[in-house]
């Protein structure tokens, strides 16, 4: 039973989608405030947590950038805007997808589940431990390292980084790495490709050269390499 912590201020959000999730087979726990969701982390472990983008106190990108301190774990915001800064901010802080609300039950169900499979299906079939340069990348333990220090990936940064090092010099579209990253062959926004990249490469690029592992192919989208 999936746990799923849910953070929103909004009472009438908060009961309809708890209720809506637990009648669906997950373990939900839920906060109003941000201070009230950091503290419920600890104990609860949630699997993934649902956060809204507006909360009084602590706001939610704030919320999203103190998890990620600490933790890898999905995070998905919510905001009541379809607003082009408020989604970025949020992705760059760390989160792994966004819902605009008001938002059908069945609709947070889906991106849950998606986010949910992107460490159970990993790219390729080796299970080797592959050696890029300075990465080393276990496809079976789902683990990146660069010069042998763990480097703590979110999911979709994981499966996006799997996913391009499977097919290394191959261009990929945004659109095709929404689709498999993401689920998103609906919702085709190459913000999350984007913002995605940008957390990937801080994270296992050398910020005093250009991009060594994930490049830009410009007006075609990304690959990997070569080296």
């Amino acid at each position: 039973m999936p746990r799923v912590l849910l953070i929103e201020d909004d009472p009438s959000i908060r009961e309809g989608v708890g209720l809506g999730l637990r009648r669906r087979g997950h373990e939900v726990s839920a906060a109003e405030t941000g201070e009230e969701g950091l503290e419920l982390m600890a104990g609860f472990r949630p699997e993934l947590v649902l956060l809204d983008l507006m909360l009084p106190g602590i706001n939610g990108v704030q919320v999203c950038r103190r998890i990620r301190e600490t933790s890898q774990v999905p995070i998905i915001m919510l905001t009541a805007r379809g607003d082009d800064f408020d989604i970025v901010i949020g992705l760059e802080a760390g989160a792994d997808d966004y819902i605009v609300k008001p938002a059908r039950t069945e609709v947070i169900e889906a991106r849950v589940k998606a986010v949910l499979r992107r460490l159970s299906t990993p790219a390729g079939s080796r299970l080797e431990v592959e050696q890029h340069g300075e990465l080393a990348i276990d496809r079976s333990g789902l683990t990146v390292a660069k010069n042998g220090e763990r480097v703590p990936l979110a999911p979709s940064e994981l499966k996006l980084l799997l996913h391009l090092s499977a097919s290394p010099e191959q261009v990929f579209s945004r659109q095709q790495l929404l689709e498999y990253v993401w689920d998103h062959s609906y919702h085709a926004d190459a913000r999350l490709v984007d913002a995605c990249v940008r957390r990937l490469r801080h994270k296992v690029e050398d910020p005093a050269r250009s991009p060594r592992y994930i490049q830009t192919v410009r007006g075609f989208g990304y690959r990997f390499g070569p080296l």
